[in-house]
């Protein structure tokens, strides 16, 4: 199952954090969002398909997020896991987190990188204000 959040980036984007990446429907980043990899999302967690949630609360799923740039050529894959208390309900932004922490936000625990670890090439280009797409798929 898959689902798709396309977000654009901003010329705050920095990705430093260390621990979570985001994407936010929110239209506007400050310098303190140094998680955040897009802004101005067309879709947020409370959007997705029940099948596709009751997928990714399932402890043993394995979640795979695919950050790609409209050049057709960028990408980059992070690896998480589903956890039994994520809910989807956020209506604003899509968290995903190396540790185990869930919010309302939280649509991924576990992932194999952060912010701080994106390509910094995919990171250039959302700060220059590059088109984004966030594809979830649950195994």
């Amino acid at each position: 199952m898959r689902e798709a959040i396309r977000a654009r980036g901003h010329e705050h984007v920095a990705a430093t954090h260390e621990s979570t990446f985001e994407v936010t429907t929110d239209d506007w980043l400050t310098p303190a969002g140094d998680c955040i990899v897009g802004i101005d999302a067309d879709r947020a967690p409370a959007d997705f398909d029940d099948d596709f949630v009751a997928a990714c609360r399932d402890p043993g799923a394995t979640i795979t997020l695919t950050l790609a740039l409209d050049d057709g050529e960028t990408t980059q894959r992070v690896r998480a896991r589903g956890h039994p208390d994520l809910t989807f309900e956020s209506g604003r932004s899509a968290v995903v987190r190396t540790s185990t922490y869930v919010d309302d936000r939280t649509v991924a625990v576990g992932a194999d990188a952060a912010a701080a670890d994106l390509d910094r090439d995919l990171v250039a280009a959302l700060a220059d204000g590059g088109e984004v797409t966030l594809t979830l798929t649950v195994e």
